[in-house]
């Protein structure tokens, strides 16, 4: 199969892609276990594209039990230098409004019971991450939405995401707490994404797609689950519009990125002192420098 560059995780609500054609379903097997579900190979208007459901097609995998490093493993290991990935959040800002989408450019964790590197068993390695989303994709992404008029949408170009453990959400004090270190928005799952598509040498940039405003907000209470789906509804068919307009760029003209060689200043064990059986385990992401 040919290296496919670009790669869509798709969150809550997108399970699909339904403008994909010549569709194909790829098994992908890991050192690291499964990915979330299999991977749907195909092409938007042309490109080939892989998608993959970050919960799986039906929705059975809890944020925590995500197996984050099998989804970025197997994308690798089609080719992907690029991933895309859609998002459900909610709003930690009042003028960041429900279906609005954002364009985070930077994270806080507070997760605490997750893996979120490829390394360890005899290799060190210490990525930059600094600036954790990949400035080129994201600024692709930020035209797109902004050439598509969304209806009722407004865009927020940068941002911060705070990743919580879940799956509950915040109490009010925590809510109030992000609110006082002006993030923008609340989910949970794309630091460990964005850690390991770095580890990768993958560029990435999230779609952040805002379902209701979290429970600082004070009408919180009045957020039914038939307006939280609603809202859900309304973010995949924008954010596949939005997907087909970034594929499109990309095909285009794909930039070179930072993260595209993340590694190379990374890795502080010498190579011929890693064991064989690491080696071995990460040979995608070590042979270029082998």
């Amino acid at each position: 199969m040919a290296d496919i560059k670009i790669g869509i995780i798709g969150g809550s609500g997108l399970y699909k892609m339904d403008a994909l054609q010549d569709i194909e379903e790829i098994t992908v097997e890991t050192p690291f276990g499964a990915p979330s579900d299999r991977l749907i190979s195909g092409t938007l208007d042309g490109t080939p594209v892989v998608f993959l459901p970050r919960h799986g097609r039906h929705h059975h995998l809890l944020p925590t039990e995500l197996p984050f490093q099998a989804n970025i493993y197997a994308l690798k290991s089609l080719g992907v230098a690029y991933i895309i990935s859609a998002s459900a959040v909610g709003s930690l800002q009042g003028h960041i409004k429900p279906v609005d989408m954002v364009i985070p450019d930077q994270f806080i964790d507070r997760t605490r019971h997750r893996t979120d590197t490829f390394f360890g068993d005899g290799i060190v390695a210490h990525i930059a991450f600094g600036d954790p989303i990949c400035p080129q994709l994201a600024k692709i992404l930020g035209d797109a939405v902004a050439s598509l008029n969304l209806e009722g949408v407004d865009l927020h170009q940068g941002g911060t995401y705070v990743c919580m453990e879940g799956p509950a959400f915040s109490t009010k004090a925590e809510s109030n707490l992000y609110r006082g270190w002006d993030a923008s928005i609340i989910g949970m799952t794309n630091l460990q994404e964005a850690k390991l598509a770095r580890e990768a040498e993958i560029a990435y940039a999230t779609l952040a797609l805002v379902t209701d405003y979290d429970c600082w907000h004070p009408d919180h209470d009045s957020v039914t689950v038939e307006m939280v789906i609603g809202n859900l509804h309304k973010n995949a068919t924008n954010a596949q519009k939005v997907i087909r307009a970034v594929v499109e760029k990309l095909a285009a003209n794909p930039p070179q990125s930072p993260a595209h060689d993340a590694l190379k200043y990374a890795i502080l064990t010498p190579l011929d002192q890693v064991p064989a059986s690491t080696k071995e385990k990460l040979a995608l992401l070590l042979n270029k420098y082998l």
